[in-house]
């Protein structure tokens, strides 16, 4: 066989040969973790998978929160040859039971907050062969530093670049979340990337992700760009709220910050007029998820000195492929596509659109998934080739930037015009009055379509001037954008990843 093309020989074994042995790779409230820990428990997974008979290629699941242990089964699990299955812990029983089943996983790995919502279905599971409880004792499952302890080093599976690593699963904003594969050289693929290219990581910096490791964007953000060069990473198992987040950054003073536009949104709303907490030795933040609204990025950079780097990325391709990058950031654009992928924007026909019309984004690269798991008509209308289509609309400048316009599914046309809720959203978010914005298509009293839009005001008790607003947006973006309803909410439906949900609304 050629040279072992396993990805944990790069991100986690190599540091030794380079003398980071000694080195945090990962903090975590009081506990952490060095690269040379983290080689040494990761080559006992092998070990353990071996005594309960788990073989190359098996599936097992994590329902694990961000804590030092979840590096340890995902590489030990990669440095086996069998697939971490990483998986959102925001998700309902339910959502665990057909996830479970759909992935065939055989060992699940938990963490002991979670046992309460899936155990109610492990005896629906007729895969699993063995549970693992991550951070504490339960029944159901053997303890994970125990099993970890008994198990000695074992040997490292020979695959190829191209063979399966890892499985996400993606967000399922509207319907049940799809199984996406993802090959060995993929994860390499985005640190030398995005990583090296955009972000310009390096060993001396330390990085705070509120995404998640289970979300694409957060697993790269937390262990793929910091672990390829030796940097360190601060892990917080916790839900990000404004609160949470600036306790950490205040403990650990990260020069990167990984965020998503709504929490970008919450923690300047909390901090008012600042001063922000813990940005001292901040250098750059980076956005995805949505598209960061024009004003959030503003007000960003005027509170902390440094930019945000807005950002789109996706599960089927890992992590971010078009971005505003260090030295060139044009807050209300998409920036350019990153070194190594090609960008398309088509219209119906598959027809390469003009500059500045809008037309449907496909991207190409290296980290392109190896297509979604049993779904074989969503494979046929995702993968075309080497382009993936993303369900994103967008127009292209001249200059080559792009502008974000909407989900595919969330665009409308008012009076033969098309309407880009983000657009309309953006413009409400600017005026001091709005917190957070959605806007859908709603029915007028001649059943025709008109921008609706759901608000939640910066202040409660002040209310929304409604016609202020409306007089704002049509000096904004334009008459007939507008929005003709203006509903004042308490919350907007919203992705674990922070997407707006903007079909129940419409509902």
């Amino acid at each position: 066989m050629s040279a072992n093309g396993n990805a944990a020989i790069y991100f986690v074994d190599r540091h030794l040969a380079e003398g980071r042995s000694a080195k945090t790779a990962f903090i975590q409230g009081g506990r952490s973790l060095t690269y040379g820990q983290l080689a040494e428990q990761t080559g006992r997974l092998p070990d353990l998978y071996a005594k309960i008979g788990i073989v190359q290629e098996d599936r097992v699941a994590m329902i694990v929160h961000d804590v030092i242990e979840f590096p340890v089964i995902f590489w030990g699990s990669i440095k086996a040859g069998v697939i971490p299955v990483a998986i959102n812990t925001l998700l309902t029983t339910d959502q665990y039971r057909y996830i479970l089943n759909d992935s065939r996983a055989k060992i699940l790995f938990i963490s002991e907050a979670m046992v309460e919502t899936v155990q109610p279905i492990l005896h629906t599971l007729t895969h699993l062969r063995a549970v693992f409880v991550v951070g504490g004792e339960n029944p159901i499952g053997v303890p994970f530093d125990q099993a970890l302890a008994a198990a000695i080093a074992g040997p490292m599976a020979e695959v190829s670049p191209g063979d399966t690593a890892f499985w996400l699963y993606s967000s399922g904003s509207t319907g049940m979340p799809k199984g996406v594969r993802h090959v060995h050289e993929a994860l390499r693929a985005t640190s030398d990337t995005y990583g090296a290219e955009v972000l310009g990581i390096r060993e001396s910096d330390t990085i705070f992700s509120a995404a998640k490791l289970f979300f694409a964007y957060g697993l790269g953000n937390g262990m793929t760009f910091p672990m390829a060069v030796g940097a360190t990473t601060v892990l917080m198992p916790g839900r990000p709220t404004p609160e949470s987040v600036f306790e950490q950054m205040q403990a650990h003073r990260p020069s990167i910050y990984c965020g998503v536009p709504t929490l970008f949104g919450a923690m300047l709303a909390h901090v008012g007029d600042g001063p922000v907490p813990g940005v001292d030795r901040l250098r750059i933040s980076i956005s995805a998820g949505e598209a960061l609204p024009e004003e959030i990025g503003k007000r960003w950079t005027r509170l902390t000195g440094t930019h945000i780097l807005d950002g789109v990325g996706s599960t089927e391709m890992l992590h971010i492929f078009l971005s505003n990058a260090p030295g060139s950031v044009e807050y209300g654009t998409s920036g350019v596509a990153v070194p190594g992928y090609e960008l398309r924007l088509v219209d119906t026909d598959g027809s390469e659109v003009a500059h500045d019309e809008i037309g449907e984004l496909l991207v190409s690269g290296i980290s392109s998934s190896d297509g979604y798991w049993n779904q074989r008509e969503k494979n046929r209308a995702t993968f075309e080739g080497r382009w993936t289509r993303t369900g994103d609309k967008y127009t292209r400048r001249p200059d080559g930037r792009y502008i974000y316009c909407g989900r595919t599914d969330d665009m409308f046309k008012v009076s033969g015009q098309w309407v880009s809720p983000f657009e309309v959203e953006q413009a409400l978010i600017a005026h001091p009055s709005v917190l957070e914005a959605a806007v859908v298509p709603a029915l007028d009293e001649e059943r025709l379509e008109k921008p609706k839009a759901f608000v939640i005001p910066s202040d409660a008790s002040a209310g929304i001037d409604d016609e202020a607003l409306k007089e704002h947006v049509k000096d904004a973006v334009g008459a007939h954008k507008y929005p003709r309803w203006i509903e004042v909410v308490d919350d907007l439906p919203k992705t674990a990843t922070g997407k707006i949900q903007r079909f129940k609304l419409r509902a």
